[in-house]
């Protein structure tokens, strides 16, 4: 006879440290999380001090609006990380979303049709991409990397030069800054629409992940698809679904970058899809696949966005750096993740 023993309640002295120290110990999975959270803090502390004018309304504002974009796709490859696949098509598809989404904008087209046709673009390379995986038994990184050569030669298709997008487009007004607080100077806290739809994405996934079926299964089919399938879950559907959504919303991602530049064109997005990896695997979120977070993604995207503007603010650090900081880091949460889920087998 089995005898069911309660958790016992929290110490009522029990500290800050303590409790984060218990949630680690109960679940080692969220340590790369917490500690893409305290990076973020502590790059907040640094730029305060060494450079000053980091904590401040127009410095969060500027870091949400620029990296909006980013914070989509990291969204997306978050989904498809977790089920242990990879999608290198996402910065293609952006290039060619938006080189077509401008020229059909400029041809008068609606502008809601518009930004339907380019989610639409992003969602048919997520099926074809899905159905390569799932029916044709191809491995993911070779699936999405044709995807991807394919993305970007339609888009030299459509046009090798910069396409604006008409002034008077109202895809623009997605882009537009909004003033939410009127702050001393220049100090104004602002958003845009791309901000919000970027919330609303992040809230969306987040629910799907943790509070429906679908999340579940591809929690899963990330810690083991075999085991999955003997429960009953329906594995085969979800991995295409997942693959349709990275799509999806790196079309979406395509409007919310287009509408803040106004121009397109073929060359855009290039090397995207490492940064969208980058900010999920700095969040938290174990390439091997079961093990992440939607909102640690989202404060890997903004250790990035961060990243960058100290970088610029210093002055004297070449832009090249970029590259080479974001790959130490990323080699040193790629060694945390190793330990963590070495501890848990």
């Amino acid at each position: 006879m089995s005898v069911a023993t309660a958790t016992p309640a929290p110490n009522e002295t029990e500290t800050p440290l303590d409790r984060i120290r218990r949630v680690i110990t109960a679940n080692p999975s969220v340590l790369p999380t917490i500690a893409s959270v305290v990076i973020f803090v502590g790059m907040v502390v640094f730029g305060e001090i060494a450079y000053g004018r980091i904590v401040q309304a127009n410095t969060l504002s500027n870091l949400l609006i620029n990296n909006a974009h980013l914070i989509v796709l990291a969204v997306a490859l978050t989904f498809v990380i977790l089920t242990g696949g990879i999608d290198l098509s996402v910065g293609s598809i952006i290039a060619l979303s938006s080189v077509a989404g401008v020229m059909l904008s400029n041809a008068g087209w609606n502008a809601l049709a518009v930004i339907v046709a380019m989610i639409g673009i992003g969602a048919l390379f997520g099926v074809v991409s899905g159905i390569l995986i799932r029916y044709f038994d191809v491995q993911p990184f070779i699936a999405t990397l044709a995807m991807m050569f394919l993305g970007r030669g339609l888009a030299s298709l459509l046009s090798t030069k910069p396409e604006r997008l008409g002034e008077e487009s109202p895809i623009r007004w997605i882009g537009v800054q909004l003033k939410v607080v009127d702050g001393p100077k220049v100090n104004d806290l602002v958003i845009t629409p791309a901000v919000l739809i970027a919330v609303i994405v992040v809230a969306v996934a987040f629910f799907v992940l943790h509070r429906t079926r679908t999340g579940r299964t591809v929690y899963a089919i990330g810690g083991s698809e075999s085991s999955a399938l003997l429960m009953g879950l329906p594995v085969h559907r979800t991995k295409v679904l997942v693959y349709v959504i990275s799509g999806s919303l790196a079309g979406l991602a395509a409007v919310l970058y287009t509408a803040r530049l106004g121009t397109a064109q073929n060359i855009t997005g290039i090397g995207w899809e490492l940064d969208a990896i980058a900010a999920a695997v700095i969040g938290g979120t174990v390439l091997t696949g079961a093990y992440g977070y939607v909102l640690g993604s989202v404060v890997g995207a903004l250790v990035l966005g961060l990243m960058n503007v100290l970088i610029t603010r210093d002055g004297g650090i070449p832009p090249e750096m970029t590259t080479i900081i974001t790959g130490g880091i990323l080699l040193v949460f790629v060694l945390l993740q190793r330990a963590v889920t070495r501890k848990r087998e």
